[in-house]
């Protein structure tokens, strides 16, 4: 590995330990430095600022989630009902656990969304895409029957928003939110049965 990635990693884990302990907007970039056993200037070699290295910190913790739920939408031995509930109860489950574990990087995802306009249409971009490749999915099987994929992957995202970061939105418990979420799914998916099994399924 490079040595400016090396330095880069060694930068971004000293700032997240401490965005994590004191919060982004109590922390300086010359603590930082003084964490990585360099002067601030030699910091700014490598990122422009605090708002440089929160989008890497953003950036690892999402790559990370989208491998898993990449996995979850390409399971083909599950159904795509199936996969849409998985999908989402994990980025629930992921998303409680991170801001129980570190409730100060609410703050990060919090400046993000507004500083970093482009990362978070990005994100958006990829988890319809693939919320999208499991509603095709559906319409392949004969589970669904959507005219236009991307558009209802769009909704659900839309429906879903609050238990991304759950604690942000709601102060339910995290069970409560799993029921609550399984219940928009399912109240979500009906809609979107072909019509002749959703008439069998109501006589």
């Amino acid at each position: 590995m490079p040595k400016k990635n090396q330095m880069c990693e060694t930068i971004v884990e000293a700032a997240r330990k401490r965005f994590a302990h004191y919060g982004f907007g109590k922390t300086t970039m010359s603590e930082i430095a003084k964490d990585c056993k360099m002067s601030p200037g030699n910091l700014y070699r490598y990122f422009d600022g605090k708002l440089d290295i929160a989008e890497e910190i953003a950036k690892y913790h999402v790559e990370n989630q989208l491998d898993c739920v990449c996995a979850i939408a390409r399971d083909t031995s599950q159904s795509a009902q199936e996969r849409l509930r998985a999908y989402f109860l994990y980025e629930l489950r992921d998303g409680y656990k991170t801001l129980a574990e570190e409730p100060k990087m609410q703050e990060i995802a919090d400046i993000i969304s507004r500083e970093r306009v482009e990362f978070s249409e990005w994100l958006m971009g990829r988890e319809q895409s693939l919320i999208s490749e499991i509603l095709a999915a559906g319409n392949a099987n004969k589970e669904f029957d959507i005219p236009d994929v991307m558009q209802a992957a769009k909704v659900l995202q839309a429906a879903t928003m609050k238990f991304r970061l759950p604690q942000m939105h709601s102060p339910l418990s995290l069970e409560k939110l799993e029921l609550e979420l399984i219940a928009l799914l399912d109240l979500f998916m009906s809609g979107l049965e072909p019509r002749e099994t959703a008439d069998n399924s109501a006589t």
